[in-house]
C-alpha cells in the first residue's frame, strides 16, 4: 500500500469507528461506511477485504488511544496509586458524560459477536482487555502494590462494571463508586507489602 493511500485508509477507519459505535456492527452496512468516509465501496474493499476485517482494524487502531488513559493516570513510580485510581475512574465518568456516549466500543462489539470468538473484532477486543490488565499490573507493581496482577484484574472488573452500569442507568456516579472500591483495594495491598517488609527487617 503506497504512502499516498494512507490518508484514505485512516479516513475509512475513522468513519467506520463512528458508524460502528453509533449503529452497532450488524446494523451498519458497508455502503453506509463508504458513504461516511466519502469513498467508493470498491476503494473500501481495496483497503479492507471484508467488513469483519475492517471491524478488527478499527479496534486495533483504537487500542493505543484507550490505553493512554491508564498510562497517563498511573505513570511509572506514582507515589499515590490510590489517587491514580480515582483519576482513572473520574476520567471514565467524564467520558460517559459526553453526548451520545454508548459505552465501551470494545465491549459492545464483543457482545454483538458473542457467538463468534474468532472474529477479528473479538480477537482485537480480547487483546485490548489483556493489555489494559498488563499495563495496570506493571504500573501497580512499580507503585509497591502487592499481588499486582490480581489487583489489576480486580480493577479491570471494576472498570467493566462501572462502564456497563453507567450505560444502563445513565448515572456516572457508578464510576465514583468503582473508583472508591479500587482505591481501597490498592491501599490494602500496599499496607500488606509494607507490613511484610517490616517483618523482614
Amino acid at each position: 500500500m503506497g504512502r499516498s493511500s494512507e490518508p484514505t485508509r485512516r479516513r475509512i477507519l475513522e468513519a467506520a469507528y463512528r458508524c460502528f459505535y453509533r449503529e452497532g456492527f450488524f446494523r451498519v452496512s458497508v455502503d453506509a461506511i463508504a458513504a461516511a468516509a466519502k469513498v467508493t465501496k470498491k476503494t473500501l474493499y481495496y483497503h479492507f477485504p471484508s467488513k469483519d476485517a475492517l471491524a478488527g482494524a478499527v479496534l486495533n487502531e483504537r487500542r493505543d488511544d484507550a490505553l493512554k488513559l491508564i498510562e497517563t493516570s498511573l505513570p511509572d513510580g506514582e507515589a499515590d496509586p490510590g489517587k491514580a485510581m480515582r483519576d482513572i475512574f473520574d476520567a471514565f465518568a467524564l467520558w460517559a458524560a459526553r453526548p451520545r456516549w454508548c459505552g465501551s466500543g470494545f465491549t459492545r462489539i464483543s457482545m454483538e459477536l458473542a457467538e463468534l470468538p474468532g472474529h477479528p473484532a473479538r480477537v482485537a477486543a480480547h487483546r485490548h482487555k489483556l493489555a489494559v490488565e498488563a499495563v495496570l499490573a506493571a504500573r501497580l507493581a512499580a507503585c509497591g502494590v502487592g499481588d499486582a496482577h490480581a489487583v489489576a484484574r480486580h480493577v479491570a472488573l471494576l472498570i467493566e462494571g462501572a462502564n456497563t452500569l453507567m450505560l444502563i442507568h445513565g448515572d456516572t456516579a457508578y464510576a465514583a463508586s468503582a473508583g472508591a472500591a479500587a482505591e481501597r483495594l490498592v491501599a490494602r495491598q500496599r499496607r500488606r507489602v509494607t507490613r511484610a517488609r517490616g517483618r523482614r527487617n
